[in-house]
């Protein structure tokens, strides 16, 4: 799995980090997405998805390695 966001068109929603915080961060001054993992583990894919799906944005996208 590899993942991709988009921080110009984040919104700032925070579920991404909420849902998958070894994978997903927000910005300290802006709120913004920050990937942390591009290829998470097995063991993230799950909470991953989950982020990807729960995004108002729809800034992240995940594809298969």
């Amino acid at each position: 799995m590899y993942v991709t966001v988009d921080r110009g068109k984040c919104i700032g929603a925070g579920q991404c980090a909420f849902t998958a915080p070894n994978v997903f961060d927000q910005g300290e001054d802006d709120g913004l997405v920050i990937l942390l993992d591009a290829q998470p583990p097995e063991s993230e894919s799950d909470a991953t998805r989950e982020a990807a799906t729960l995004c108002p944005a729809e800034v992240i996208d995940i594809g298969e390695s």
